[in-house]
């Protein structure tokens, strides 16, 4: 069975579920998932693991994600993006002047009111349900971080946009267009999405789904994927003796003063350090008892 990681750029106006579907049955592999879901009007990085892989899903280190957004201002809709029902119009000019002061009001720390049409539970109902019957209820605000926001173009006879945006997870891009249209006084919406860097995988890793099947019928998917480890890049790396591989395998807990490791809070990443260098799983050091505790292991069972 295939194991790794594959990062897909997703076509437009396909769910990410629709990708993991179609990659099933072009790969013939059953255990695939897929990290950070995307809207349907949105392409870009989608991460699919496969095989043991999928364990690494639920355990992936929080990272920021970025995207290039396309902007048109003097409309909303219900949805905040192109696809929705029209709720206003507006034929108030948009400057770059005024549009870079706007900007400026979404970088750092900020509070945003999630969209109706959302995945967003309230009182164990999803907005978007609730929004599909037409209803529209508070909502709390939402603290996300946006760690970068550039304007990349800006036609102001078109009135519209390209922006460059860094954020946390969670973060709203169509409300950041919502956002920056209302303190121009015009209201604004999202025209098109792609997803540029998520869980520290980016464009330039990413294959097409043509790509795929290429790959697929000549046999070469394994070669494609990257190894699992590649998804916990950002932790350091500890290595054990063949004897000590095997006891971490079954399950033991080992005494780090007899394993050589970095000083650090975060997981690590541990392997067999044997000319292969095998990845075994994932691990912590605990504090109190100095013990190396498995946190996730990725190799078979011992």
């Amino acid at each position: 069975m295939p194991e790794g990681i594959l990062c897909i750029d997703k076509p437009q106006d396909w769910t990410s579920f629709d990708v993991v579907a179609k990659c099933r049955g072009i790969t013939k592999c059953r255990k695939l998932g897929h990290g950070g879901t995307l809207d349907p009007m949105a392409t870009g990085v989608l991460p699919l693991f496969f095989g043991r892989a999928v364990k690494a899903t639920a355990l992936m280190p929080v990272e920021e994600k970025r995207y290039r957004a396309e902007i048109r201002f003097g409309l909303t809709t219900d949805t905040q993006d192109i696809t929705g029902k029209v709720l206003s119009e507006s034929g108030a000019p948009v400057t770059r002047e005024a549009l870079e002061a706007a900007l400026a009001t979404q970088r750092g720390e900020i509070k945003q009111l999630p969209p109706m049409f959302s995945a967003v539970w309230v009182d164990g109902k999803r907005l978007y349900d609730l929004a599909r019957k037409g209803k529209e209820v508070e909502r709390p605000l939402r603290d996300v971080t946006v760690h970068r926001l550039e304007l990349l173009d800006f036609n102001e006879a078109e009135r519209t946009c390209a922006i460059d945006v860094t954020c946390s997870k969670g973060t709203y891009i169509r409300t950041i267009c919502h956002d920056l249209g209302a303190a121009l006084g015009c209201g604004g919406v999202l025209t098109g999405l792609r997803r540029t860097m998520t869980m520290g995988f980016t464009q330039e890793q990413c294959i097409t789904m043509d790509q795929l099947r290429d790959i697929c019928q000549e046999g070469r998917l394994e070669e494609a994927l990257l190894p699992v480890d590649s998804a916990f890049a950002r932790y350091d790396r500890v290595f054990l003796s063949p004897h000590q591989a095997r006891m971490f395998c079954s399950g033991a807990v080992l005494d780090t003063r007899r394993v050589r490791h970095p000083n650090t809070t975060q997981p690590l990443r541990v392997y067999e350090g044997g000319g292969s260098s095998c990845f075994l799983g994932l691990a912590r050091v605990e504090p109190t008892t100095q013990e190396l505790v498995i946190i996730k292991l990725f190799a078979p069972i011992q």
